[in-house]
């Protein structure tokens, strides 16, 4: 005896609730990539001085916020388009969590949160890199922005599968 599965057929607003997270996703990624071109012209052509607020500073945590000032408010155009475009990105990604989250889409609601806090990660690691100069943090945030978008690539990709 076999049990046949009968899947519910979607609803319109169910279909408009995820083409609209979709929609969403797709302009993260959109940014994500500006995002990156605008730090491989920040790793090319921009020269981080030594010697800027937050630069060395013992406490990550206490230098953070004059670092990443200085970055967004005097720091190099590119840098500053860089630094500015991740901030915006990271409150972007949280308020992407809470549209999955009042849409109930547990995928999207996974997905999201994966999504925001490798760009929370990559973001905390350019923070790094600007006030240590340390090449390992640039690593570390290009490879975090990758599995970001990784992670909103493979939601749009899943919600088209599954509104067939």
């Amino acid at each position: 005896m076999t049990a046949t599965h009968k899947s519910r057929p979607m609803t319109r607003t169910a279909i408009t609730t995820r083409a609209r997270l979709s929609g969403q996703a797709v302009i993260i990624c959109v940014l994500l990539i500006i995002q990156f071109f605008l730090g491989m012209i920040t790793n090319l052509y921009v020269t981080i001085p030594s010697s800027h607020p937050g630069a060395g500073a013992k406490d990550f945590f206490a230098g953070a916020p004059d670092a990443l000032s200085w970055a967004v408010g005097s720091g190099p155009v590119a840098l500053a388009m860089h630094a500015a475009l991740g901030m915006f990105l990271s409150l972007a990604s949280i308020l992407f969590i809470i549209s999955a989250a009042r849409a109930h889409d547990r995928m999207w609601i996974y997905l999201s949160v994966a999504g925001c806090l490798l760009l929370i990660g990559a973001a905390f690691n350019g923070t790094s890199f600007v006030m240590y100069n340390h090449d390992f943090s640039s690593l570390i945030m290009s490879g975090l922005f990758a599995l970001s978008l990784g992670s909103y690539l493979t939601g749009i990709y899943l919600s088209g599968r599954r509104s067939r």
